[in-house]
């Protein structure tokens, strides 16, 4: 019986990271700008997809990032510079190089509505670079992703202003494991090892 209940443990905390996850943010401004995100992970290796629903915008494009911290004591002000743990240049959402809070530009129509969806490979709601309790911001101009002269390219985009922002909070409820989760197969060749290993020494110990 003890076992099977260590067994079960070790479960737990591999199969934990293919747990789904779920993340929301409220978005508020001073300019009339408001709205949401939804931001879903069915498992640590997959991507992220973003749901993005505003209004109140000025028509046209807009920089939509996340940035580092999630501290709204002086409005989107205080929400620091994109999220960056690798301290590289700012770029397009599918750049090779880009922060990790780069997710480009959003659109809004004539009524200043901004309505779309799309995943990203680089952002996650796993392991210690997760984005939960980081922001959202909306800015006034459009994100040049790095791409222009300007000396701000690389840095912000040159994005403007910030008109809009909300804290990333949890959705629906998940357990934490004590691991780090990694991106793509790779983060699938530890969990199965563990798994094989929990089985045989299962096994040898029952026999």
């Amino acid at each position: 019986m003890k076992v099977l209940i260590a067994l079960s443990t070790v479960l737990c905390v591999v199969l934990a990271k293919d747990q789904p996850r779920k993340a929301v943010v409220y978005l508020q401004g001073t300019s009339g700008a408001s709205g949401n995100v939804t931001i879903s992970q069915p498992s640590c290796t997959e991507p992220v997809f973003i749901e993005i629903n505003v209004v109140g915008l000025t028509p046209g494009k807009h920089g939509f990032h996340i940035h580092e911290k999630g501290d709204l004591t002086d409005g989107c002000a205080s929400t620091g510079g994109h999220y960056n743990p690798d301290k590289v240049s700012h770029g397009a959402p599918n750049d090779q190089v880009r922060h990790v809070g780069d997710l480009g530009n959003i659109a809004a129509d004539e009524n200043g509505v901004a309505k779309t969806s799309y995943s990203d490979t680089v952002v996650s709601l796993y392991g210690a670079r997760s984005v939960i309790g980081r922001a959202i911001v909306i800015h006034a101009e459009v994100d040049d992703l790095g791409k222009t002269n300007h000396p701000d390219s690389l840095k912000t985009g040159n994005a403007g202003g910030r008109v809009a922002c909300g804290v990333i909070g949890i959705l629906e409820p998940f357990d934490e494991p004590d691991s780090e989760c990694s991106s793509g197969q790779q983060g699938l060749l530890p969990a199965a090892v563990t798994v094989v290993f929990a089985l045989f020494l299962t096994r040898s110990l029952v026999h």
